[in-house]
């Protein structure tokens, strides 16, 4: 049974072919063997522009250009002149570095050209190597994709490398870094080593269950591994979406009843006139939308037209999108005018919770004094216009919302800007709630298709436990399913691992 138990974790097992990565590299050198080459730095005008190469002809690519006989030093900059290699023309005088593989950003052989960043002499350098044998220019992503398939990165750090690239706040940026270190790869790594041993007892126990080699307590320990696997990937994935917030941009709404001052407030928080604003109830009749970097915290602010009931088709339209909008919010804004508080504030907790009800997806209710905002939503009640009020209006206002257990309350003015950098202050913290600190505790999922595939190895553990004392081989099929979905976010989808615990842990053929 052991040959056919050899063809079965090799090939897929009982559903079907899953090549090993030692059958399926040769189809990848293909798209490996020519040698690619591209401007690696920002297009225009500049004061250096880095050219790189990455293949097996990069190292003819820069004896060519620099007319030497032999190789610089590697990883050593070089002072060269550069010349066309078929007119020896000169194109310009630069810094010439080689990367010899495999210590390369791809692996492979890679050489950089740093010259002077006119579009004349990019333009020039890029020619001559395109009229070199084996060179062609590098399409999108091809560096990366073959410091991939050469294990110089998994999916994860390359996700992470694109994801800085893009990187417009510092919170992004330490996300981002923190996964092109590879702190995800590593967490997804550790569990798929616990599924790989796990399936390799069992499959070990299948086939040699009465041989003296497999005790019998491994199906227990298996148990217990896939149990601590189960509950520790229900808490990663219960983490309230932190990082993809923070990688794509926190999804802020600003909402509230007409001439309430949400254009006014987009404003104040744009610091330019984003929206327009007019004293005419119903201005604002679409959704305006604007990036912002808010502490250090990617927000996506949108204005929403004024909630109320009309017969004016178009702004029925606004309403609707309205509310689209804040069924998707992460964060609502909601905006009430201080000045239509009851006189005096008396009865102003019931008039609020009104507000709140015609403004948030789902009504308030009870809340603990934690969280103070409804559940499944997160609010920040905005009460403008208090400099139309007394002096006193803000801390009553706040000692209403206190009593009544309302969202965190921010009275504000947007004309004299009373208030606003408290309310920003509460922005922030909100945020900083929201999205977390990238650089502290468990790295965060940061992609859609993470959740996806840990959802799937979660549901294939769950299985697991309801095959195990029924089919030995489906409790197996599961576990390798998990893995492959494991192998997925990372990249690297192999089964010829298994062989290796198994040999590693017990003693076959003694």
């Amino acid at each position: 049974m052991w040959p056919l138990t050899l063809f079965r974790l090799c090939f897929g097992g009982r559903r079907g072919p899953d090549l090993p990565r030692f059958l399926r590299r040769p189809f990848c050198l293909d798209s490996l063997r020519s040698t690619i080459f591209a401007l690696s730095s920002g297009h225009g005008k500049c004061g250096v522009a880095v050219i790189r190469t990455s293949g097996p002809a990069s190292r003819t690519a820069l004896l060519g250009l620099t007319g030497e006989m032999k190789l610089p030093q590697p990883r050593s900059a070089t002072l060269s002149l550069l010349s066309h290699p078929s007119s020896a023309e000169p194109l310009d005088r630069g810094l010439v570095l080689w990367f010899p593989g495999p210590k390369s950003f791809t692996g492979e052989d890679c050489c950089e050209f740093h010259v002077h960043g006119g579009p004349a002499v990019v333009s020039g350098v890029l020619e001559a190597l395109g009229a070199m044998p084996g060179l062609r220019p590098a399409e999108a992503g091809d560096f990366t994709k073959r410091a991939f398939l050469n294990g110089k990165l998994d999916l994860t750090e390359v996700e992470g490398l694109g994801d800085l690239i893009h990187a417009e706040t510092e919170a992004q940026r330490r996300q981002a870094l923190r996964q092109m270190a590879g702190d995800l790869g590593h967490l997804y790594r550790r569990w798929s080593d616990q599924l790989l041993k796990a399936l390799a007892y069992i499959e070990a126990y299948i086939d040699f269950s009465e041989e003296d080699s497999v005790e019998e307590g491994v199906l227990s320990q298996v148990d217990l591994a896939v149990r601590s696997l189960q509950a520790e990937i229900a808490a990663h994935l219960q983490d309230s979406r932190r990082g993809e917030r923070l990688r794509s941009g926190v999804q802020v709404v600003i909402a509230g009843a007409t001439n309430a001052g949400k254009s006014s407030l987009l404003n104040a928080i744009c610091q330019k006139p984003a929206a327009i604003v007019s004293p005419i109830a119903g201005t604002t009749r679409d959704v305006v939308e604007t990036a912002l970097n808010v502490g250090g915290y990617p927000v996506v602010l949108s204005d929403t037209a004024g909630l109320r009931v009309t017969q004016d088709f178009v702004e029925q339209e606004g309403v609707r999108r309205a509310r689209g909008r804040l069924e998707e919010a992460d964060l609502i804004l909601a905006v009430i005018d201080a000045t239509e508080i009851p006189a005096g504030l008396v009865g102003g907790g019931p008039f609020l919770e009104r507000c709140l009800e015609d403004i948030l997806p789902s009504p308030p209710c009870e809340l603990s004094p934690e969280t103070r905002d409804p559940p499944g939503t997160s609010c920040i009640l905005v009460l403008n216009k208090v400099d139309l009020l007394g002096a006193t209006a803000p801390d009553s206002l706040r000692e209403i919302c206190s009593s009544r257990s309302l969202p965190s309350v921010c009275p504000l003015s947007c004309r004299t800007g009373e208030g606003l950098k408290s309310f920003l202050h509460v922005l922030t913290g909100k945020l900083e709630e929201m999205c977390g600190n990238p650089l502290v505790g468990s790295p965060s999922l940061t992609q859609t298709r993470h959740r996806l595939h840990l959802g799937g190895c979660l549901e294939c553990l769950a299985r697991f436990h309801r095959h195990r004392h029924l089919d030995l081989a489906l409790t197996a099929e599961e576990l390798r399913i998990a893995l492959r979905h494991l192998g997925k976010i990372t990249g690297k989808v192999g089964t010829e691992d298994i062989l290796d615990v198994i040999f590693r842990d017990f003693c076959i053929g003694k």
